[in-house]
């Protein structure tokens, strides 16, 4: 299938016509109306600074349904014994900052660019991107941000400086977002941590299915 090229018009094409490695489309740009598109249909930007915008549409998808999250008991009993605080948009720069930075320590690289924390710094003034900060004696132990649109979470990135930090956030977030009544949380690809955590795989089609359920239609702009 061929590779779309985006125009300036903050549109996308069908995700099902994705390739097979869920490259979607390239180019446009990082405005919070262009990511709101993408969002609302599953697509998200992901690229390595001195490229162009690429877009993806993963399939399967990697989903983690509230109802289904799976806490050890030997988590749980380290969380219990451990003095995290936990806060939410309390930090959000900071959260991304840190993800960018801890990434390549952990030899996975950084498509967390410039352009995108400048991006994602501007959906979160807009209200559409959210931080998670887990403070230990004062200081930032681990984090995580995404994207909200209507009963969906899209995490994004995740980071710790010490053991069971982005643990302790992913727990308070998907606490947090059950009671909210959040229906799914996009996980995009798949990881042996998040899967030990109940996220599972499912078809494209389907993940396209609950995005029309549960995010606004106003939201969703294609070609």
């Amino acid at each position: 299938m061929p590779i779309f090229q985006l125009t300036d018009a903050p549109v996308f094409p069908d995700p099902t016509l994705a390739e097979e490695n869920g490259l979607l489309a390239i180019g446009g740009d990082l405005s919070v109306e262009r990511l709101l598109a993408a969002y609302s249909r599953g697509i998200f930007p992901w690229y390595s600074e001195g490229e162009p915008p690429l877009w993806w549409f993963t399939n399967p998808r990697l989903v983690l349904f509230p109802e289904e999250f799976k806490v050890s008991k030997r988590l749980a009993r380290t969380l219990r014994n451990t003095d995290f605080d936990i806060t939410f948009d309390t930090e959000f720069a900071l959260v991304i900052n840190a993800c960018a930075e801890t990434r390549p320590k952990q030899g996975e690289g950084t498509w967390i660019s410039d352009d995108i924390k400048e991006a994602y710094v501007k959906l979160h003034l807009a209200g559409h991107a959210h931080s998670v900060e887990c403070w230990l004696d004062g200081e930032l132990a681990g984090g995580l941000y995404g994207v909200s649109l209507g009963n969906v979470f899209f995490g994004e990135s995740m980071f710790t400086r010490i053991s069971n930090g982005s643990k302790a956030a992913l727990v308070a977030l998907v606490q947090r977002l059950k009671r909210q009544g959040v229906a799914v949380i996009d996980c995009q690809m798949t990881t042996s941590h998040l899967v030990t955590f109940g996220a599972r795989e499912i078809s494209g089609d389907e993940f396209s299915h609950l995005l029309q359920l549960h995010i606004p239609s106003s939201n969703t702009k294609t070609t």
